[in-house]
């Protein structure tokens, strides 16, 4: 495999805030705001995304869509997914704080890619004003990547599109894409990682595609955990992902070579 010295991680999902709640639970008491409550499979299918495009992507969801039409008595506008974007940023900078835990493995694995002189990078879904509390609160119990860039480092253009992943790599001197990979926990990090031309890695537990707190996982069967784990697995196969790894310890099998 080609020598690999940077690692482009995404956030809540994947390094902390296992099972991806805090966008979760902002996206839903916004909207409910509006007399709409969509369920966690509607908030998680567009999960990853710039906020903002990502209450849009739901909007235009069929059940979404009807339900606003029935209860406003006309169709979404671009000022209303303004209005239900500035009610879920509220809501989230409320409990931000509470969701910055690193999720398991996740300390010891950035300590041996540091020992073996790798880089971590990271993007993330999330505006800089959120980041100002997310940051902090994960650098408290451990967690302080080398650098890190929102969307609105690049002009509000989140993922799908790499510009993020283009600026870590500037940041972090790296010299191309071959050296670096993307790992995240949704749809839109593979995407992203695949359109920055990168190698592109999912992670399985704890990640926003499963949905399932660390509580709820654990008391699966095991059984249920293939039949969960395997469900991920073909969701990111799908997306066009290089790799994907049960929990974040997999990327030293990807990076350390030896």
């Amino acid at each position: 495999m080609r020598k690999i010295d940077t690692v482009i991680f995404d956030w809540a999902g994947t390094t902390v805030d296992y099972g991806s709640f805090a966008p979760v639970q902002a996206f839903i008491e916004a909207f409910k705001e509006f007399g709409v409550e969509p369920t966690s499979e509607e908030v998680r299918k567009p999960m990853g995304m710039l906020k903002k495009d990502h209450i849009r992507t739901m909007m235009q969801m069929p059940r979404i869509s009807q339900l606003w039409e029935e209860i406003h008595k006309s169709s979404w506008t671009e000022e209303d997914v303004e209005e239900v974007y500035h009610a879920s940023e509220s809501g989230i900078m409320k409990i931000l704080k509470n969701f910055a835990e690193p999720k398991p493995y996740v300390l010891d694995t950035i300590a041996i890619l540091r020992e073996y002189g790798v880089k971590i990078g990271s993007t993330t879904g999330y505006t800089d004003e959120m980041m100002e509390i997310v940051v902090p609160a994960a650098k408290a119990v451990g967690y302080d990547p080398d650098c890190w860039f929102s969307p609105n480092s690049t002009g509000n253009q989140g993922r799908p599109y790499p510009y993020m992943v283009f600026k870590n790599m500037e940041k972090l001197g790296t010299k191309s894409v071959e050296n670096a990979i993307k790992v995240g926990d949704t749809i839109a990090d593979i995407l992203e990682g695949k359109n920055a031309g990168m190698i592109s890695v999912g992670i399985i537990e704890g990640s926003s595609v499963m949905g399932l707190s660390q509580k709820e996982y654990e008391a699966l069967n095991v059984e249920q955990r293939k039949t969960e784990d395997e469900r991920v697995r073909k969701a990111y196969e799908e997306a066009g992902a290089d790799y994907v790894i049960q929990d974040i310890r997999g990327v030293l099998g990807l990076v350390i070579n030896e």
